[in-house]
């Protein structure tokens, strides 16, 4: 794996300081608290952060983009929306990512072991160790995490952010209790692997990495390297079904259950009756029908080694 200039090269001569772009999404949830022991952290370490504002008038893209020719490493503050935004320009330009979680679930951080403590996320991006990672395509909208058609892109419709800033993983809670009582069924058509399969089902989710929607699993042994999609689709009859799903939901064990399927794939194409929105890393991006595929290794982020396990406390 590549790195880039680490502290102890800084003390022996060795590498100019890097230079990294920072972003911080003042409306993630963490996003109005202190980051300076983490900004400290990093400039001990050689690397010169400059902080830049997005305005009104530009987005995350917008300021990569821009900056790209003065920096040699993007840091974002954030949570997965914040990501996902910034992700095209992160592909076009090539910069390598660093995380420093600062929303409300930080689902990607989780997957590829980024602390939620700022100055250890620091710590992390100091270190200088990259990792090529995978990135989910769906009609040509970028995701690290997942994409799902049905119940949780309701979910992202309804799920302000007001809500998330106040209630944190709870807001989802909240408000998926309150969609589960009205959902129903709808018809869908999954094409993959040379085949058509016609269902019946509350959501179907497409993952890249293996954590996403505060903490559930999209697959137990998914990783954001591995050049595979995972699907599942929830074919349940009744809400109270999907309760007792729960525990196998937050574990990825979901597709061992009779009306839950569940298949790795590297394209698949979802169809509906009437066009209905996708979900994208929290986000609602795109339309069915939607053609998902994998992009192996389209980024390179700061994170500890893969044979780390995956941080299992809230982030």
């Amino acid at each position: 794996m590549e790195t880039i200039g680490t502290a102890a090269e800084e003390m022996r001569g060795g590498p100019a300081r890097n230079r990294a772009l920072l972003i911080v999404n003042p409306r993630a949830r963490r996003g109005t608290g202190s980051i300076a022991a983490a900004v400290t952290r990093l400039e001990t370490a050689g690397v010169a952060v400059h902080e830049v504002k997005v305005g009104d008038e530009d987005t995350i893209d917008d300021v990569i983009r821009q900056q790209a020719s003065t920096c040699d490493l993007v840091i974002v503050g954030g949570g997965d929306g914040t990501l996902n935004a910034a992700v095209p320009a992160l592909v076009e330009t090539g910069l390598p990512l660093g995380v420093l979680p600062l929303g409300t679930a930080n689902d990607f951080a989780r997957t590829v072991s980024i602390p939620p403590d700022l100055q250890k996320a620091a710590e992390i991006i100091a270190a200088g160790h990259l990792r090529d990672i995978d990135l989910g395509d769906v009609n040509g909208h970028l995701f690290f995490n997942v994409a799902s058609v049905g119940f949780s892109a309701e979910l992202a419709a309804e799920l302000t952010q007001h809500a998330k800033k106040r209630w944190g993983v709870f807001g989802y809670a909240i408000v998926a209790a309150r969609i589960l009582l009205r959902s129903r069924l709808f018809t869908a058509h999954i094409d993959h692997d040379g085949t058509t399969e016609h269902i019946r089902t509350m959501q179907v989710s497409v993952g890249n990495g293996r954590y996403y929607g505060g903490g559930m699993t999209v697959e137990e042994t998914a990783t954001a390297e591995d050049g595979k999609l995972d699907l599942y689709s929830l074919e349940v009859d009744h809400w109270w079904r999907l309760l007792a799903l729960l525990p196998a939901l937050r574990k990825g064990t979901q597709g061992q259950w009779d009306d839950v399927r569940a298949f790795q794939t590297t394209e698949v194409t979802i169809r509906t009756r009437k066009p209905r929105p996708v979900n994208t890393d929290g986000e609602l991006s795109t339309y069915t029908p939607a053609r998902f595929r994998i992009r192996p290794k389209a980024i390179r982020v700061f994170a500890p080694p893969a044979t780390n396990p995956p941080i299992m406390g809230e982030n």
